[in-house]
């Protein structure tokens, strides 16, 4: 089992680290273009309109009922009911596959149900569907630290400072990481 774990680990991080460090990144649409330029300039002082106009922009699935589905799942989420979060989240990916963010809303309830197998494969379509996902990222990376997994968790938490360089949270467990890996000179 944990060799399988090792194997998936190991193809998640080397299919991110793919996508964020050498390939060229693709284009979701133009407004939503302009929005990851916003947010990766690290001196834009209006980062959280940016990304809040991201976050708004990756909620809307184009049915009215599927927003429903992510509205009540992420309500069950809030409210610690994980069981009807994952069943909405479930419906909503059924139903919209194509719809990055259910698959991220899914692996965000997954995690804090502490099923890493599962939120891990659907952070990997999130990332497929949608390859700016630092949310995603963010959350592969505490999974893998999580596993004890700290190199693949550095790489995976530079790739999504890379898209979004104002998450301080990730930015310290990077530096914790580090600090904890490279040690310090006698």
């Amino acid at each position: 089992m944990r060799s399988c774990s090792t194997l998936l680990l190991s193809f998640l991080a080397a299919f991110a680290a793919a996508l964020f460090l050498s390939a060229p990144v693709l284009s979701a649409s133009e407004p939503l273009d302009n929005l990851y330029a916003e947010l990766a300039n690290p001196d834009n002082q209006e980062w959280r309109r940016t990304q809040a106009d991201i976050l708004r922009e990756w909620s809307k699935s184009g049915s009215p009922s599927m927003d429903l589905l992510l509205q009540r799942g992420r309500a069950a989420m809030e409210a610690g009911d994980l069981v009807a979060a994952i069943e909405h989240f479930t419906a909503l990916t059924d139903h919209a596959p194509d719809f990055a963010e259910g698959w991220n809303a899914r692996a965000t309830a997954y995690f804090l149900a502490g099923r890493f197998g599962p939120s891990i494969a659907d952070i990997r379509r999130t990332l497929a569907l949608n390859d700016h996902h630092f949310g995603a990222l963010s959350g592969l990376g505490q999974i893998l630290e999580e596993l004890g997994e700290d190199e693949r968790a550095k790489e995976v938490y530079r790739a999504s400072l890379a898209i979004h360089p104002h998450q301080d949270a990730i930015r310290q467990a990077l530096e914790r990481l580090e600090k904890e890996t490279t040690g310090t000179e006698l």
